[in-house]
């Protein structure tokens, strides 16, 4: 979030325009408290990215009246009357989960969050279409559901941990890395080998990534750019360069970023 705020500011600047930042902390009761102050604030366009317990955008419906540009960034909400910036999560999540079946995996767990946000219902639906496309076998056993956080990693690997030593997965693809860093933490402190035992895989590529051992596998994309290209298309649509309304998302690259964590086999 902290990249993709970056890269809004530096639209702004570029554009003379000034950026008012309020977060939400996935509290979709202050998320509807942010945006009536924005709306009450006159804002000339409003950029969003949903908390992740938003069920519906009614709270935005006075900038829809208003005709008020409304852009989605990363976790979106589909609506005529806006556009959404991010990346294609579904193909993302089909090629990390095809690299972990690559490297010889069959029984691998979906650390996922809340599916009321695209991004993990997309990343859920990758995973899944992976595993049906090399002919193994979704498993609910293997799917967690959860915030996503620290703690939520930790719980996961006591989870895995409990599992007869035959049901146990030999990879976990995670939603993020968060979740990702601490099970490994809490598999690695119980014996287990990664990615001898188990490999693991992770999403967004944070610094957290770089720092464990052994170098976790994830998924690299550019969240200034999504900053700056929501940004820059709703400045455009204001100064009537192009127009909001004839687009419905703009998808930007994601790519693999392969680390040791995942390498039970020599590197692709």
């Amino acid at each position: 979030m902290s990249s993709a705020l970056a890269g809004m500011e530096n639209a702004a600047n570029r554009h003379g325009y000034n950026l008012i930042i309020a977060q939400s902390l996935e509290d979709v009761e202050k998320e509807k408290r942010n945006a009536a102050t924005m709306f009450n604030k006159r804002v000339d366009g409003l950029l969003i990215s949903l908390s992740s317990n938003t069920q519906d955008i009614n709270h935005l419906e006075p900038f829809f009246k208003r005709k008020i540009p409304v852009v989605f960034f990363d976790r979106v909400f589909p609506h005529e009357e806006s556009t959404s910036v991010g990346i294609n999560n579904q193909e993302a999540a089909y090629n990390i989960t095809k690299h972990l079946i690559g490297q010889g995996c069959k029984r691998i767990m979906h650390l996922g969050g809340n599916l009321l946000r695209n991004v993990y219902q997309e990343r859920l639906n990758g995973y899944k279409q992976a595993l049906h496309d090399h002919h193994l076998t979704f498993s609910k056993k293997l799917y967690l559901t959860s915030t996503l956080s620290e703690q939520a990693g930790t719980d996961a690997a006591r989870y895995i941990l409990d599992l007869p030593a035959g049901e146990r997965p030999d990879a976990v693809f995670s939603a993020n890395d968060t979740a990702a860093v601490y099970c490994m933490l809490a598999l690695k402190a119980a014996g287990l080998r990664i990615p001898e035992d188990i490999a693991f895989a992770g999403f967004n590529n944070d610094p957290i990534s770089r720092v464990i051992e052994p170098n976790l596998t994830t998924m690299d994309y550019s969240g200034n750019s999504i900053g700056d290209t929501a940004a820059t298309y709703l400045i455009n649509h204001l100064k009537g360069i192009s127009n909001l309304y004839t687009t419905d998302a703009i998808t930007l690259r994601a790519e693999m970023v392969i680390r040791a964590s995942s390498l039970k086999k020599l590197p692709e």
